[in-house]
């Protein structure tokens, strides 16, 4: 899948990218407040969250935004004005520091990914932060993915701790998942 996307042009990236965030108006989940909000990693051509951080700026939304703060462990930081943003030495960028928010505090968080099947199990990097994340969340924070490419047929090698999603945005449609 990083094969896919870095086989598109930055502009295809740009206007996708913008897709996906304007099909985000249509989820059911404005009338949340604290939304969890992945960036991107320009380096690995994911889906950019500016346009996305926009839109929840623009309706005064809460956002945090993770930071790695130990082995397999996410951490969200609410950002604000003074939440001054750096590169890490693996080209993510996170909040240097901030105030730190629990994982039950977020209503919605969106998901970086690599792919998407139809059953909503996602592949990511394989490092298991947001498995861990997710788990730590409330029953009923949603859970989506946002994604180039449409869902494609079963993930085979699922795991006992992976998370599904509860919905995948694309730049052509939003998949919602039905989770047993």
């Amino acid at each position: 899948m990083v094969r896919l996307r870095t086989a598109l042009t930055e502009q295809e990236r740009e206007e996708r990218s913008i897709a996906i965030a304007n099909q985000c108006l249509q989820l059911p989940v404005w009338d949340r407040s604290n939304f969890h909000l992945f960036l991107s990693i320009e380096t690995k051509a994911e889906v950019d969250t500016t346009p996305l951080l926009t839109l929840l700026q623009g309706r005064d939304k809460n956002i945090a935004v993770p930071k790695i703060t130990g082995k397999h462990k996410l951490t969200s930081i609410l950002l604000t004005d003074a939440t001054k943003l750096i590169k890490t030495k693996w080209d993510l960028i996170e909040p240097q520091s901030g105030i730190e928010v629990d994982e039950k505090w977020a209503q919605v968080v969106f998901v970086p990914l690599l792919g998407v099947d139809k059953k909503g199990n996602r592949v990511g990097y394989g490092k298991g932060f947001y498995d861990s994340f997710l788990a730590q969340c409330s029953s009923d924070t949603k859970k989506i993915g946002v994604s180039f490419f449409e869902p494609e047929g079963e993930i085979e090698d699922l795991h006992s701790g992976d998370v599904p999603l509860d919905a995948c945005v694309t730049p052509r449609a939003i998949h919602h998942f039905a989770q047993a």
